[in-house]
């Protein structure tokens, strides 16, 4: 059986777990809440494609034919998992389901997930407690029925992509797939604008704080709102939302390549493989819009009347310093991709997989806090490892417009900072950006759920 596996991040132990893929467009990350174990269905996918008055609903005939067909697709779904053909599902073939994924979970949570539908104690799933159970669930494939949760990439907190998330070739067909990028942009550019402020804080500290400009976080938005009053606050904001659409857009088609290159012949890739393809897709997206975020990083620091506008800057910067002035720092910003996404998802699995084996005892549902707690301490893990990375790909961006600045390569700012400000001088502006982080979050979580509403994207 051809199925496709999504960008996945740990395993969950349950096998009743709703999926709502997520826009690639946004950074942070954050897993989405669960629905109801049951849920009656909907007319939606219930209706014959051929029937000739879709608004009459749905009469006996009709949801006759629908049960007999769910059942024949069960019948197959169960014989793929049957391996060894007993008529019974245990926990080893359920583990071995997983490992055709690229997944290892634990006898236990293999367990859970057999408990949760084994109603006769045996500790098998037979053929009727199967058909039971997923009879009306919006299942369709060998994935629906193994679905772990995954750290996706709804909430965004304004910094660089790593892995995109991906959508089924029913989601492709269907046109949900472009109603979930639309809803992750209007999340991510409501989200940064509403903290635009402390972002624009982070690359002022970035570039401009030192030992003997020792400034504070009250010090920097006084100093801000004298130069150029309350509005200056949100300098750089207009590009750093114009940037989204472009850069989810490459980053999705990217991925989508790059995975049907790895792939192969396989029917699914591995858990690393997946991480290889988003951060070479992530790469792609940044080498092709990397000139926006230089962009973005002088009009950020721009004094007032400094320029008239984006074209003025751009305009000035090919004139002033050549077009090589639009790849500064593009090297610390890719090298940056890798440590970000790796410690990310390896603190989030680790954190995940440890609450679920000590406190979730008769439920294999985190529950939305615990979550966001550990995208939360997991993304702010990667930050700090890729931080220094971030600051030299700032500096080094926006060296050419600072008066006195020594034009140094990645390495010599690095030696550089080290030598006039030590280790510390490598996290300036940290304090802003982990500030921004749950403010982020909350308006990105809020916005992207109504968007979905209002464009017709249902939780499957």
């Amino acid at each position: 059986m051809n199925y496709e596996s999504r960008n996945l991040r740990t395993p969950t132990p349950s096998m009743q777990l709703p999926h709502t893929p997520v826009a690639p467009g946004a950074t942070e990350v954050f897993p989405q809440h669960p629905d109801p174990p049951v849920q009656p269905p909907t007319f939606q996918g219930l209706l014959p494609e051929d029937d000739a008055d879709p608004d009459s609903g749905l009469d006996l005939e009709e949801f006759t034919q629908y049960l007999q067909e769910r059942e024949q697709r069960l019948l197959l779904l169960f014989h793929s998992l049957d391996h060894n053909q007993d008529g019974h599902i245990d926990v080893s073939e359920i583990q071995q389901s997983f490992r055709a994924l690229g997944i290892s979970i634990s006898l236990e949570q293999a367990e859970r997930i057999l408990h949760s539908i084994d109603r006769d104690g045996t500790m098998t799933i037979d053929w009727q407690e199967w058909r039971d159970h997923f009879l009306l669930h919006s299942l369709e494939n060998v994935e629906d029925v193994l679905y772990f949760w995954k750290h996706s990439t709804v909430l965004d907190i304004g910094e660089s992509l790593t892995v995109p998330d991906e959508f089924s070739e029913q989601e492709k067909l269907t046109g949900t797939w472009w109603r979930q990028l639309v809803a992750g942009a209007v999340a991510g550019a409501v989200s940064r604008t509403g903290t635009a402020p402390l972002d624009r804080l982070k690359v002022f500290m970035q570039v401009h704080a030192s030992k003997t400009n020792r400034l504070n976080i009250l010090g920097g938005l006084r100093s801000m709102v004298r130069e150029g009053g309350v509005r200056s606050l949100w300098r750089g904001n207009g590009i750093n939302v114009l940037k989204i659409a472009p850069e989810s857009a490459i980053k999705f088609m990217a991925y989508e390549q790059i995975k049907r290159a790895i792939r192969g012949q396989q029917e699914t890739l591995h858990v690393q493989e997946r991480f290889v393809a988003g951060s070479l897709a992530g790469a792609t997206a940044q080498t092709i819009i990397y000139p926006m975020e230089v962009l973005k990083t002088r009009l950020t620091l721009r004094r007032t009347g400094q320029y008239k506008g984006l074209l003025d800057c751009a305009w000035r910067i090919l004139e002033q310093e050549g077009p090589r002035a639009f790849y500064r720092g593009y090297l610390p910003n890719v090298l940056g991709i890798i440590p970000y996404a790796g410690i990310d998802l390896a603190v989030y699995e680790t954190l995940k997989n440890q609450w679920l084996q000590q406190y979730s005892h008769d439920s294999a549902d985190p529950g939305i806090l615990v979550l966001l707690a550990c995208g939360t301490i997991s993304s702010t893990c990667g930050q700090i490892a890729s931080y220094p990375l971030a600051l030299v790909r700032t500096r080094m961006q926006a060296q050419a417009s600072v008066e006195g600045a020594p034009q140094l390569s990645m390495l010599g700012l690095l030696r550089h900072i080290l030598s006039q400000e030590g280790v510390p001088g490598l996290y300036r502006g940290i304090a802003p950006n982990f500030m921004k982080v749950i403010p982020a979050v909350s308006i990105s979580y809020v916005v992207y759920e109504n968007m979905k509403q209002a464009l017709g994207v249902t939780s499957r």
